[in-house]
């Protein structure tokens, strides 16, 4: 069905600088979605279960290798033409530039929601400038996106704040978060969730716990007053291994509803 919702799965976690595991991610969140405890419904009303609404287009075969970036953006790129929504599952934080790539050739001026403890800007990590740490130096410096707006920042440094600067970001730290109604982009609009931008009490299962974060409900109040048209999204950084009772995957399969709810009102 042509605008229709796909999820597609990036089980990958090659880019990762710390630990492996986000590429078990697609996985722990699709068991948590259809799992059963909860239903499909947004919190907008929204059906993700009705006919036609959500379909799954499975996972993209990696393997490992700097091609992931063209395989990804290549598989996102077909489903954008066949017209549909498309929320990415990762996977690392690393497939948020492709999958960018390929939505700004469909929906040029984008603006970007991020929400991160990381901002995820350094102009190459670990010598590798493909890393989960610098997707958003990569979006920016080739002009995918007309604004790019991060919200839960708290795991700053020097350079990644001239990188900011650089850039133009609007950066919502957690003593910001009161700003971030006024803040928020108008569409069309892309949502980033890396999962470590809650506390590590509401997400553990990630592999990068930095304490001091986001809330679960405030990120889906801010998904639910963006203004303008959500055109695609991913839910990044789930490590099932750290995860305790599955809590961090439902958590990520309540974001992935929400999104779809948003996607599709539009």
């Amino acid at each position: 069905m042509a605008g229709g919702l796909a999820l597609l799965g990036l089980p990958t976690d090659r880019g990762s600088s710390f630990l492996r595991g986000a590429a078990g991610g697609p996985a722990a969140i699709r068991a948590a979605l259809h799992g059963g405890s909860s239903n499909l419904f947004a919190e907008n009303g929204v059906d993700l279960g009705a006919p036609g609404a959500l379909t799954d287009a499975g996972d993209v075969r990696l393997d490992g290798t700097a091609g992931e970036i063209d395989a990804i953006d290549a598989a996102v790129d077909r489903l954008l033409g066949e017209g549909r929504r498309v929320i990415a599952l990762g996977g690392d934080h690393a497939v948020t530039y492709p999958v960018v790539r390929a939505h700004a050739r469909h929906h040029p001026g984008l603006a970007i929601l991020h929400f991160d403890a990381h901002p995820d800007l350094y102009d190459s990590y670990g010598s590798d400038p493909y890393s989960h740490a610098c997707p958003f130096a990569r979006i920016m410096e080739r002009g995918l996106a007309s604004r790019l707006v991060q919200v839960g920042i708290r795991a700053d440094t020097a350079e990644l704040r001239a990188q900011a600067r650089r850039f133009g970001v609007e950066t919502v730290g957690m003593d910001r978060l009161g700003e971030l109604p006024g803040l928020l982009p108008d569409g069309p609009v892309y949502v980033s969730i890396d999962l470590d931008a809650l506390d590590p009490a509401y997400a553990p299962g990630v592999s990068h716990h930095e304490p001091g974060g986001l809330a679960t409900r405030d990120v889906l109040r801010a998904i639910q007053a963006l203004r303008g048209p959500v055109i695609g999204g991913d839910v990044v950084e789930l490590n099932p291994a750290r995860d305790l009772n599955g809590a961090t995957a439902m958590v990520a399969a309540k974001f992935v509803r929400e999104l779809g709810g948003a996607m599709l009102a539009a």
